[in-house]
């Protein structure tokens, strides 16, 4: 745009050579805003997880060093740290965000959580005011992910999960929900399906469209691959419940 504007000033004042001299410093302008552009206009997870309804821009290393505080709690709370979680955190940050941008993150994370006032509670508040309740239900299942690394979910990791669900502000159902993806049991069909084991079987294939509705991963299309995946395992959780009730009922 303004290598051609550049070009028709030029022209009308030095002819033919202000305008080969205008069109190469209207060119210089425009590959300077079109980097300005690519720069500002990059596409990240936090664009999708921070509230795009709203139009906030937020800092990205906020989110990250958040997310890593709320699994440093899951993985401490059954009173040990275990290789196996950190592990699962360091590969999950690796394949979300970039091996050079997790390190980076990990190497802020230790002077942060230094801190004495820091608190589940006012990260997950942080969190909660800046982010759609679908990519909460994502980071939900990031820290029962976390906890289930080393093969079991012990009770204090589900209570804390828990106490972090509730300042996320996670609907009761939809904890249970995702908790029941991590246990198996009799009724784990009904739980993740988020309904009683009295439920009809129009009430069993409501709640299916409802949850599948809810996990679709068209619903987190544009954040990075590592959630994707979180997301499209909820989603196969829920069909495979549901296809596990219609073999139960018949139907």
């Amino acid at each position: 745009m303004f290598s051609i504007f550049g070009a028709v000033v030029g022209y009308s004042i030095y002819r033919f050579p202000g305008a080969i001299a205008g069109y190469f410093l209207g060119s210089f302008i425009d590959q300077y805003n079109s980097k300005r552009r690519n720069t500002s206009g990059q596409r990240d997870i936090f664009r999708d997880l921070f509230d795009q309804q709203r139009g906030k821009t937020v800092n990205p290393a906020d989110f990250e060093i958040n997310l890593l505080s709320l699994a440093s709690f899951v993985i401490k709370a059954d009173g040990t740290v275990s290789q196996s979680e950190l592990d699962f955190v360091r590969r999950y940050f690796v394949q979300a965000y970039g091996k050079e941008r997790a390190n980076a993150t990990f190497k802020v994370f230790n002077d942060v959580i230094k801190k004495s006032d820091i608190s589940a509670k006012g990260i997950a508040s942080k969190i909660r005011t800046k982010t759609r309740y679908e990519s909460r239900l994502q980071i939900l299942h990031f820290l029962f992910s976390i906890a289930n690394a080393d093969g079991t979910v012990t009770t204090s990791e589900v209570n804390m999960i828990n106490q972090i669900a509730g300042y996320l502000s996670i609907q009761s159902a939809d904890f249970h929900s995702i908790k029941a993806m991590f246990f198996k049991n009799p009724d784990r069909a009904y739980e993740i399906l988020e309904i009683d084991k009295t439920a009809t079987v129009a009430e069993i294939k409501k709640a299916y469209r409802t949850m599948a509705k809810k996990y679709h991963p068209d619903k987190l299309i544009e954040m990075d691959e590592a959630y994707k995946k979180g997301a499209e395992q909820k989603f196969r959780e829920v069909q495979e419940s549901y296809e596990s009730l219609q073999k139960e009922r018949g139907f």
